[in-house]
């Protein structure tokens, strides 16, 4: 090929419908318009199969076909001979395509009859610039490569993991100009994701969860591959809209141990990539933009990249939290506390709780809470270690891939934000600190029992 496919990547956005050529096996030759086309690597691109068309019927009887694409800022045009290979109606290539047709659907008002049925998979054997007059390109964006490798430098040195998730989005901020991202963890089931982090957000929504496949985050996690969305779109939508579909439903109970996860009013591009490390699924890196197309195929290289080291960075600190030798400290003497007591809540189905009727955590975090200030109330005890929590039957920790010290970080940061009366702090080297500045008393709810009325999420 005279020309690099990878180098008109731009072109496959579908800022500008592409021009397909096909002919039937009579000879009768076909042209339409194309809603999308799919980069798939340096010689191969997909093309989005809606209806059993002219055109789909062109191709099963005569692989051989062409393929105009224009690049959206110059105007230049690019002719591509290509060769029907396969369908794809499942899979990694499949979720992406379906998720960016879900965009460009409701960006052009067809929501209704846009429908991905597969991905048509070609062979492009040779490119062709076609002559005419071009616009002069933008001017250049700064180097992303050169944002890699300063956020790369600032994660490598982290050595706890609250830092390095910290200093992960403050590195996107300041070197990709992406002001609001978030990192989730898969939990202990497999099943789920929760915000460990956030930046750019009114609300942190540390804490929130997403189920495996639901959403731009669900379905990049399920899938193990980056799905990336250049306009608004209500099916892959997050916020208000789940939340007034689980009212609509009539769910209280499952509202009332909800936070929110966090996200834009009106946030038109979104990327969400994998974390992975040794050939296991750790999190999402989610970053979204108010701007149409915001992200492209450079974007989505550079934080594939990024992710893979943020996935064997977290890996390697979760590892060593399992195994670091323990500081011992003096347990401090017992403090008094004033006030009215807080009624702290604990639900045994979901391991959710509650300070008086304020709704806190729940899962593995909420079951380390509650042991702790079990055995605070119970015998006055203020520091615990790491181990002692990994090993307590109490808590039920699955494994590394449901990591202690991820769970106290988020039961670190909803203390904090909800301002409570009990805070955990570290206290050394593989130690807490419980402190509570008013009397506790300890419910514990069960199974059953009714929940607080007026629960804050």
């Amino acid at each position: 090929m005279t020309q690099r496919l990878d180098a008109i990547r731009e072109c496959l956005e579908g800022a500008v419908p592409g021009i397909m050529a096909t002919c039937a096996a009579d000879g009768t030759p076909n042209v339409a318009y194309l809603s999308q086309t799919e980069y798939v690597d340096g010689r191969h691109i997909a093309l989005s199969y809606q209806f059993f068309n002219t055109t789909r019927r062109n191709i099963l009887e005569n692989p051989e076909a062409r393929l105009i694409v224009t690049h959206p800022h110059t105007g230049e045009r690019f002719r591509l001979r290509l060769r029907y290979l396969r369908t794809e109606t499942a899979g990694p290539l499949f979720e992406r395509m379906k998720a960016k047709l879900a965009g460009i659907a409701s960006h052009t008002g067809m929501s209704g009859v846009f429908r991905l049925l597969g991905s048509d998979i070609y062979r492009v054997s040779e490119i062709e610039r076609i002559p005419g007059a071009a616009l002069a390109p933008p001017p250049p964006r700064a180097s992303l490569l050169a944002a890699l490798r300063a956020v790369s430098a600032r994660i490598a040195c982290c050595r706890e993991l609250d830092l390095l998730f910290a200093e992960t989005l403050a590195g996107l901020e300041a070197q990709f100009d992406i002001r609001h991202a978030m990192v989730l963890l898969l939990d202990g089931s497999g099943t789920r994701l929760y915000t460990i982090a956030s930046r750019g957000y009114e609300a942190s929504g540390v804490g929130s969860e997403i189920p495996l496949g639901q959403g731009v985050i669900g379905v990049a996690a399920r899938e193990g591959t980056p799905i990336r969305i250049g306009y608004a779109t209500l099916e892959y939508a997050y916020g208000r809209a789940i939340r007034a579909a689980t009212e609509a439903s009539g769910l209280a109970d499952a509202l009332e141990t909800e936070i929110p996860l966090p996200g834009l009013a009106d946030s038109a591009s979104q990327l969400a990539v994998p974390i992975r490390a040794a050939g296991r699924l750790l999190g999402v890196l989610y970053v979204e933009s108010p701007h149409n197309l915001r992200f492209g195929y450079d974007d989505e290289d550079a934080l594939v990249a990024l992710a893979g080291q943020l996935g064997a960075v977290t890996l390697a600190l979760q590892q060593a939290s399992e195994w670091q030798e323990e500081v011992l400290v003096p347990e401090p003497p017992p403090q008094s506390s004033a006030g009215r007591p807080v009624v702290v809540r604990h639900y045994a189905g979901d391991d959710s709780v509650f300070l008086d009727d304020d709704y806190l955590i729940k899962g593995v975090a909420g079951s380390i809470f509650w042991a702790l200030v079990r055995d605070h109330v119970d015998t006055g005890r203020s520091t615990f270690s790491n181990r002692e929590l990994r090993l307590d039957a109490r808590i039920r920790l699955p494994d590394l891939s449901d990591n202690l010290e991820a769970r106290l970080i988020l039961l670190r940061r909803r203390l904090n934000e909800r301002e409570a009366c009990v805070r955990l702090e570290k206290a050394g080297r593989g130690r807490l600190l419980l402190t509570a500045s008013r009397p506790l008393t300890l419910v514990e709810a069960g199974h059953g029992g009714a929940r607080p009325d007026d629960a804050c999420c």
